[in-house]
């Protein structure tokens, strides 16, 4: 961050303010958002003539701190936020908190009283260092005009280097207005700070190992990768190498475009149900720039028990602190990322992959089984989802989204659509209500040429909208579509499921059928912006198409939605992501219970004898079981065959016909095959409507699912396929838009993997 501009005059008599000043025009800062107080008017006076710099003065402090973290992910440049001391500086708390939980890279400068008066309850008077201090990567106290230089450069550094996050410098008022000599480059003395040298190559070696020898890998990325800057085409060419599916954090949604192919979404409490079911079966999670926050993982002891864990994070705190890694590799992203591919295309060449590809059939038979999708509310209001869908699709592709807290924030990590980095900003850690508008704000100064949308929500949008005063005054015309429900929604859901539906408090009044105090069209005129509204779904078009047009100042919606519509998938809190439902009472992948109906395959070895099968089938259907395959075939003993029986039953019904089993005198061996521990296969002969008008699109379906056609006729093809369940209904799905006419299918086979697991192969290493 430190340049040296090989100026002539680099050594000045100076201020103190004036020195802080000229530092930040050293370290390159162009845009400062904050405002003015008694305790920082030396530092507003030389800023006044500064040339490189441009200051916007926000309306509320708060506001300045959110507009330095969106302008910092808008651009990956250190953001900076100026207030007074006091409350000025106390304004600033929440903002710092945020951008301290979600890494953003800041610089807060506060003023502070005379450094004789420190301690003294003097006026305006606030421990802002000693109240930072838990959420900061530092805070400096600046007492002398001579540390000024220095302190800027070092926090900079701190504040831009290895896990970004927020430094606070307070400069008491007698260090600004003393005399100095400004020299630059200054000396840092920051001896306690170390940066990570490059990755272990010995811990890369055994991830690409491991990589190798997954057959349920799982990318699990997070947004460290987008505040390291790894460039798309490197992280795509990593994911592309080892063909796994991925998961993007909230924080993380833009690193790769959502239409890729290999993208199941986002994980957790509100995550995709293939993001979350793949996490829980995987054998191999690869995580990179995520830290297992509660928010993803639920209840810890219940996370993705069969897996084991790559952590690549460049603070080693977080490695091991909520789940133990397997491999840990503490470094830069930017170098982990090419050097974790290289060392998977030569292990990939040294020795065969575990094949994965019945893993990617299973995950994309649950994705095409739970989409993310809703239901129509009953009061025949807007529905949430579908105006952010219309929004878009009427968006230019280098849009930058910013959403404030609550279902609305979540409603677009499902449904929006990204296509390159740092379009996507949003307050992850922390959850901070209000944190919208002065984020978009800062976005859009520090991107003037992208347009900015801000989806909001009715009780986000109250806490900071007086920044649409300072948008309109500088210039900054963000667009805002305020999702409506007239209530603290996500409270509200809760209040839905978990309290039975007693609404304490969570009604704004601003919408549908209330007296609509505000009303936000008509606030939004009053501060020189654009106000409209809409409540019909054949508006939504036209009103967004209005907004998109006006460039010239700030543009609001208010969107009149329904009170009643809930964010789904949904993990309630404190319980396994095991759990999740997929709508209000529907759990795709819940606990079983113990007298459930359960999916047995039985492997029963038997002597070649006349009856055998016989009386082994009429042992199951004796008592009801549906058997959903039964097969028979020989074993590597020409007097010993195989059958493989999958049948419906609840357990205590199935020891029993184990037990029976073994009691017949045929039998030599019974093993029930655990579906996570074993290989099942079946071979299906499927017809298919083929003609002139249809015949490459089916073939290009054959392809794509690895399987072969056996017949051809000018009107159909027969496929074979040979495979587990999963993959032939996925394959089953995508024929029958072009007429399935007959299915033949043999009796399904399993056999038990290999005896060692993953974890087990690491813990040998």
């Amino acid at each position: 961050m430190v340049r040296d501009s090989g100026s002539p005059d680099q050594n000045q008599q100076m201020t103190g303010a004036q020195a802080l000043v000229r530092s930040l025009e050293e370290i390159g800062v162009t845009d400062i958002f904050g405002m003015p107080g008694g305790a920082i008017l030396p530092f507003y006076d030389p800023l006044l003539a500064s040339e490189k710099i441009r200051h916007v003065l926000v309306r509320h402090e708060q506001g300045a701190g959110h507009a330095a973290e969106g302008y910092a992910m808008a651009t990956g440049r250190v953001g900076v936020c100026v207030a007074t001391s006091g409350p000025g500086a106390t304004n600033l708390v929440t903002a710092i908190g945020d951008a301290h939980m979600d890494s953003v890279p800041m610089v807060a400068i506060t003023g502070q009283v005379g450094s004789t008066a420190i301690g003294t309850d003097a006026f305006q008077e606030a421990d802002i260092v000693g109240s930072t201090m838990p959420f900061v990567k530092h805070s400096f106290l600046v007492t002398s005009p001579d540390e000024v230089p220095s302190r800027v450069a070092e926090a900079f550094h701190l504040a831009s280097t290895g896990r970004p996050g927020p430094v606070l410098i307070d400069f008491t008022k007698d260090a600004q207005v003393g005399e100095t000599e400004f020299h630059w480059p200054p000396r840092m003395d920051l001896p306690g700070y170390s940066l990570p040298g490059k990755p272990n190559q010995r811990r890369i070696a055994q991830a690409a190992e491991a990589i190798a020898s997954a057959e349920r890998p799982v990318f699990y990325l997070g947004g460290g990768l987008s505040r390291a800057g790894v460039p798309v085409e490197q992280l795509e060419e990593l994911v592309q190498l080892v063909g796994a599916p991925f998961t993007t954090t909230l924080t993380a949604l833009d690193v790769l475009p959502t239409d890729h192919p290999l993208n199941l979404g986002m994980p957790g409490m509100h995550g995709t149900v293939a993001a979350v079911g793949a996490l829980q079966r995987a054998d191999l999670i690869i995580t990179l720039g995520a830290r297992f926050d509660d928010r993803v993982t639920g209840k810890p002891d219940t996370f993705a028990r069969h897996a084991a864990v790559i952590h690549v994070d460049i603070d080693p705190a977080e490695i091991s602190k909520i789940r133990a890694a397997d491999i840990p590799i503490v470094g830069d992203l930017k170098d982990v990322v090419p050097a974790l591919t290289t060392a998977c295309r030569e292990q990939f060449a040294v020795e065969p992959r575990a094949e994965i590809d019945q893993w990617l059939t299973e995950v994309a038979h649950i994705r095409a089984t739970y989409p993310t999708d809703w239901t129509d509310t009953d009061d025949g209001l807007l529905q949430p989802q579908e105006v952010i869908t219309h929004l878009d699709k009427a968006a230019d592709k280098d849009t930058i989204w910013v959403t404030g807290v609550g279902q609305h924030q979540m409603w677009a990590a499902h449904y929006l659509h990204f296509n390159q980095p740092r379009s996507w900003l949003t307050s992850a850690g922390a959850g901070t209500m209000g944190y919208g508008v002065p984020a978009a704000m800062g976005a859009k100064e520090a991107c003037p040429d992208r347009p900015v949308w801000l989806i909001d929500g009715d009780g986000c949008f109250q806490m900071t909208n007086q920044e649409l005063a300072t948008c309109t005054l500088n210039n900054i015309p963000i667009k805002v579509a305020i999702i409506n429900n007239s209530s603290l929604g996500m409270v509200r859901q809760w209040q839905t499921l978990f309290y039975g539906e007693r609404y304490s408090n969570t009604d704004l009044h601003t919408g549908a059928g209330t007296e609509r105090i505000p009303d936000f069209a008509k606030l939004a005129e009053a501060y020189g912006a654009v106000g409209l509204r809409c409540e019909r779904l054949e508006d939504v078009d036209d009103v967004i198409a209005q907004a998109n047009a006006i460039n010239d100042r700030p543009v609001v919606i208010d969107f009149i939605v329904s009170a009643d519509a809930q964010v789904w998938p949904m993990v309630a809190a404190g319980v396994s992501n095991d759990e999740i439902q997929h709508a209000r009472g529907m759990s795709p992948c819940g606990r079983r219970s113990e007298t459930m109906s359960e999916k047995h395959t039985l492997s029963v070895l038997v002597e070649n004898k006349p009856g055998v099968l016989t009386r082994v089938s009429a042992l199951f259907t004796r008592r009801g079981f549906n058997i959903h395959s039964l097969a028979v075939g020989p074993t590597e003993h020409e007097d010993i065959s195989r059958i493989t029986v999958i049948a419906d039953a609840e357990g205590p019904a199935m020891e029993q016909v184990t037990k029976q089993l073994n009691k017949l005198v045929n039998v030599i061996k019974i093993v029930e095959l655990d579906p996570d521990t074993s290989v099942g296969r079946e071979l299906y002969l499927i017809k298919v409507r083929a003609d002139d008008s249809n015949r490459t699109a089916v073939l290009q379906i054959v392809d794509l699912f690895r399987a072969h056609v056996v017949d051809v006729s000018p009107t159909s093809v027969v496929i074979e396929s040979v495979g587990s369940e999963s993959k032939v209904k996925a394959l089953l799905d995508a024929l029958a838009p072009h007429g399935v006419k007959e299915i033949v299918q043999s009796g399904a086979v399993a056999i038990s993997r290999g005896p060692r697991s993953i974890t087990d192969q690491l813990k040998e290493k």
